[in-house]
C-alpha cells in the first residue's frame, strides 16, 4: 500500500513538473507591469523578463531607480515613477500604461512594491505606525491592481502578487504580518472572482531573503528609535538589557536565515508570468517551504511553542 502511495506521488509531481514547462508564446508583444524596481527582487525580474523578451514596465519610486535601471537593460523596458500610496500617481502611471499597451492590454501586474518597517512588539507602536505599512503593504498592491484590473481583463492575463511567508503565520508584531495576511485574502478573493474572465491571480510567498526590506543595521535603527521613544514603565517590562539581547538575537539567528539567492524568488514571480500552467501559490526559500509552511498548517498550541521557544521574553514574562 505504502509503495503505491509513494508512486503515485511521485507521479504527480513528474506530471506537473513536465506540465509547467511550456511557456506563453510572442513573449515581445507581452507588457508586464511591475512596481517597486528600484531595488530587490522587482529590479532583478525587471532585469530578467528583459532578458526574456518580454516589454517591461517598471514602476520607481526614485529617479535615480529609473535611470539605472534604464542603464542596465535594453530598449524595451520602459519606466514609470510610481508610489504606491498615491492616488495620483498611480493614476499618471495607469495613464501611460494605456497608452503604451493600446488595445493588446496588460498581459500582468507583478505587486512587488513593499515596506518592513516599523516592526516590533505591538505594545510599543502607535496606529499610525500601522496605517502606514498597511498604506505600502495591503492598500497599494488593491490600488495599482484595480487601476489595471480593465487592461489585465483584456488580455486575460496575469496578476502576481507578492506577500510573503508571515501572511500565514505570524512570528513577530507589528503591521507586517498583519499586511500580508490581507494580500493573501485580496489574492484569494480576487483569484476567484477573477477566474470566469480568463485572469490568473498567483501568489508569492518569500522566505527570509537578502535585502534592503530585511537590512540589519536599517531594521536594528528601527528598533532602537522605538525604544527610546517608549515610555519609562514599558522599557522597565522588557527589562533594560531588551536592547542587548535583540542585538545578540540578531547577528547570531536573524543573518543566518538571510538567504541571499535573491533568484529564487524571481524564478518563481518569472514562472507566475510566463508558464501556461502557473500554480496558484509558490513558496520560495528552503525556510518557507520546509519550516514556516507547515508550521502554518499546525494547531496553534504546537505552533506557538516551536515560535516561542526562540522569542526575546520581557523580564515580566510568564510563559
Amino acid at each position: 500500500m505504502f509503495l503505491y502511495i509513494f508512486g503515485l506521488v511521485v507521479f504527480y509531481y513528474v506530471y506537473r513538473w513536465f506540465r509547467e514547462l511550456k511557456r506563453v508564446p510572442n513573449k515581445s508583444e507581452k507588457y508586464v507591469y511591475i512596481t517597486g524596481c528600484d531595488t530587490g527582487f522587482g529590479n532583478l525580474l525587471a532585469k530578467h523578463l528583459d532578458t526574456l523578451g518580454f516589454c517591461v514596465i517598471a514602476g520607481c519610486y526614485t529617479e535615480k531607480g529609473e535611470d539605472e535601471l534604464k542603464k542596465a537593460c535594453s530598449s524595451r523596458l520602459c519606466t514609470v515613477q510610481l508610489d504606491v500610496t498615491d492616488n495620483e500617481s498611480i493614476k499618471k502611471a495607469t495613464d501611460a500604461i494605456k497608452a503604451l499597451v493600446g488595445d493588446r492590454g496588460l498581459w500582468a501586474v507583478v505587486n512587488n512594491a513593499g515596506v518592513s518597517i516599523p516592526s516590533a512588539p505591538n505594545d510599543w507602536l502607535f496606529i499610525e505606525d500601522f496605517k502606514h505599512m498597511i498604506n505600502v503593504n495591503l492598500l497599494g498592491v488593491i490600488a495599482v491592481t484595480l487601476s489595471v484590473l480593465p487592461l489585465i481583463k483584456k488580455a486575460k492575463g496575469r496578476v502576481v502578487n507578492i506577500a510573503s511567508v508571515f501572511g500565514r503565520v505570524s512570528p513577530f508584531g507589528g503591521p507586517y504580518c498583519i499586511s500580508k495576511y490581507g494580500v493573501e485574502a485580496f489574492n484569494d478573493s480576487l483569484r476567484m472572482n477573477m477566474a470566469p474572465f480568463g485572469v490568473k491571480v498567483l501568489c508569492i510567498e518569500p522566505g527570509f531573503f537578502k535585502t534592503s526590506v530585511t537590512d540589519i543595521n536599517l531594521i536594528q535603527s528601527n528598533i532602537k528609535k522605538l525604544w527610546d521613544r517608549l515610555p519609562q514603565d514599558v522599557r522597565d517590562d522588557y527589562g533594560s538589557d531588551y536592547m542587548d539581547r535583540v542585538k545578540v538575537m540578531m547577528k547570531q539567528m536573524f543573518v543566518k536565515m538571510l538567504d541571499g539567492d535573491l533568484m529564487k524568488v524571481v524564478s518563481c514571480m518569472e514562472h507566475a508570468i510566463s508558464a501556461v500552467h502557473p500554480r496558484s501559490r509558490y513558496s520560495a526559500g528552503w525556510d518557507a517551504k520546509f519550516f514556516w509552511l507547515p508550521l502554518s498548517y499546525m494547531p496553534s498550541c504546537i505552533a506557538d511553542v516551536l515560535l516561542l521557544k526562540d522569542v526575546i521574553k520581557p523580564k515580566v514574562s510568564i510563559l
